[in-house]
């Protein structure tokens, strides 16, 4: 028994140190790449007017989680008027709901809630992941307008004069992710004063053509004080992605072990989109897209276990309440053995 307890404290000791030389604790929160591992609801939002249920399906899974938003920027050809919708941007005819109503006050009883207990431990529960469907200024500035509405809610940063200066974020109950345009940083980040409070944060750059380029030719470039995260399609880890995707191998675990481990010494979170494994009929009932199903459930299962124990960030996924299960009933001991056997592995 003493031997195995002075084992464990070696391991802790050892994942400590591989944090320092990151530049962070491996795990000193929440925020931390590689912290953990959350459930990514993908294009959690109405299509058409149906599956409307989508947001309280997430949310019934549990926090900590992520929530992707697509937004539009409508305009009424009668009115001239124009507003943000949440859509993924086919067929906008302006009835679409507002993320204002959809997305903010919709999930004000959990923030409110998590602001009057206090408990800081999960937070930020919930991750918007704002996918802008398109990007005009007008459409930025009027979410950077309710993002200030609802600012006591977010994670936010100080913005500097120097981008590669890096603040730390502000523990909040939600973190808002936006994509990497530079339009988006402009908005975002640049035309912010200095010294003011920044409450969206971009994805960097993949360089070169090839998605199955070395990690570090992908992103050369660390985290800055905007660009916190490093979002993928499953066609970096698997080429050609889901539809093309054969059996899991050593190699494909190694690759995603690669990507993953480059973007937590980058400072950066990683996510990956999007994991389905299901049948034709699922699909068509329940408004999925065709060209992220690996076929079947176990087919895709494989991969959210890889993923996880891999620590991807941000997972994301049509099938809300599988994934979420096969997050809660994934044993953290069989992610700390792995972990021991890799360091017992450097070791030597």
């Amino acid at each position: 028994m003493e031997h195995r307890k002075v084992k464990a404290c070696i391991v802790l000791l050892l994942l400590f140190a591989c944090g320092v030389r990151q530049g962070r604790a491996w795990s000193d929160s929440a925020l931390s790449p590689g912290a953990r591992v959350l459930m990514d609801a993908h294009n959690c939002y109405p299509y058409g007017g149906r599956w409307s249920d989508r947001i309280d399906r997430a949310l019934e899974t549990g926090t900590p989680l992520a929530i992707e938003q697509d937004l539009f920027w409508y305009t009424d050809k009668g009115t001239g008027k124009s507003w943000s919708v949440v859509s993924h941007g086919d067929k906008v005819r302006g009835t679409e709901p507002t993320i204002r109503d959809y997305f903010f006050e919709r999930i004000r009883p959990v923030i409110e809630k998590a602001l009057h207990d206090g408990d800081t431990r999960n937070w930020p529960l919930i991750t918007l992941n704002l996918d802008f469907k398109s990007d005009e200024a007008a459409h930025h500035a009027a979410i950077w307008q309710l993002l200030k509405e609802y600012e006591s809610w977010i994670c936010s940063a100080t913005r500097t004069s120097d981008i590669q200066h890096m603040m730390p974020l502000t523990l909040k109950p939600l973190l808002v992710l936006t994509g990497e345009a530079d339009s988006q940083q402009r908005d975002f980040y640049d035309i912010v004063p200095v010294g003011e409070r920044l409450l969206a944060f971009g994805a960097v750059h993949l360089h070169g053509k090839d998605p199955m380029a070395p990690p570090e030719i992908l992103v050369p470039q660390p985290a800055n004080n905007y660009r916190r995260w490093w979002n993928n399609s499953w066609g970096v880890v698997e080429e050609g992605g889901q539809r093309k995707s054969g059996a899991w191998t050593s190699q494909d675990e190694e690759r995603l072990q690669g990507l993953v481990n480059h973007a937590h010494k980058m400072n950066l979170w990683i996510r990956f989109y999007t994991l389905n494994g299901h049948s034709d009929r699922d699909r068509k009932e329940n408004g999925w897209d065709k060209n992220y199903n690996f076929g079947s459930k176990e087919r895709v299962l494989v991969r959210w276990k890889a993923a996880v124990a891999a620590r991807v960030d941000f997972l994301a996924t049509d099938q809300y309440e599988d994934l979420a299960k096969q997050l809660h009933d994934f044993p953290p001991a069989a992610i700390s053995e792995k972990m021991e056997r890799r360091l017992a592995g450097n070791s030597h």
